[in-house]
């Protein structure tokens, strides 16, 4: 499974097509799907471009890419940067009006047991993602289920992030649910290479990378997607 991470926290300055607006959003997320990807990961934004949990945020982004694209599963960060204190997190999620198909929790942040729990009360997928071996064992003490884990692999370096996928893969338990693996900035695909290896879930997007396999700078995310289904096939 490819999915599509769109934007994350990236701005304009950093690759000029960024999707930040609900309407920008819903163009990419057309064009990934046509390339290939089986859903999209988002950062929905507010007036200002910041990283947003408000109910009309997520509900507009959510909105305009379903309508863009029926069917298309769509998913969201309840990252900790955007809402600092995990209470204010947590109703956030209580509050919204228009729920995503799945939202990513990060086992290691403060609250995010609390966070997993009132995604699931929603009827929300939880994505739980793992940073570290540390974060596989938060994630064990959950009493939440989850529907994807995401092993995600922050180090810049390739050698650095391989060795931490296969360790953080290591500590995970048997029969666990599906997994998918990424990697960050230069690492990215090299991780994705690794988790077509595996016949493991992966991810690409301007969220993760701003280049194509041979360093140079990808179009947009749709160049990136068809890039990751070119070093799968091959």
């Amino acid at each position: 499974m490819l999915k599509a991470c769109l934007n994350g926290g990236r701005r304009r300055e950093e690759h000029p097509m960024v999707p930040t607006t609900p309407a920008e959003l819903a163009a990419d997320a057309a064009r990934c799907a046509a390339s290939g990807v089986a859903a999209v990961h988002v950062h929905p934004r507010d007036a200002a471009g910041g990283e947003s949990l408000d109910a009309a945020v997520i509900a507009d982004a959510v909105t305009a890419i379903r309508t863009a694209r029926p069917g298309l599963p769509v998913g969201v960060s309840t990252g900790a940067w955007i809402v600092p204190d995990p209470a204010a997190r947590v109703a956030a999620v209580r509050a919204w009006t228009v729920l995503p198909d799945f939202a990513s929790v990060n086992a290691h942040e403060p609250g995010a047991a609390a966070v997993a729990a009132a995604l699931h009360e929603r009827g929300v997928m939880v994505e739980v993602g793992l940073w570290t071996e540390g974060a596989v064992d938060a994630w064990r003490r959950w009493p939440v289920p989850v529907g994807r884990i995401l092993v995600e692999c922050l180090a810049e370096e390739p050698a650095a992030a391989l060795d931490d996928a296969a360790a953080i893969l290591t500590a995970l338990p048997a029969g666990g649910p599906p997994v998918l693996l990424h990697g960050e900035g230069p690492a990215a695909w090299p991780v994705l290479a690794e988790a077509v290896r595996r016949g493991l879930a992966t991810r690409v997007g301007l969220e993760d990378t701003l280049v194509l396999p041979d360093n140079s700078v990808a179009p947009d995310n749709a160049a990136l997607v068809a890039a990751a289904h070119a070093l799968a096939a091959a």
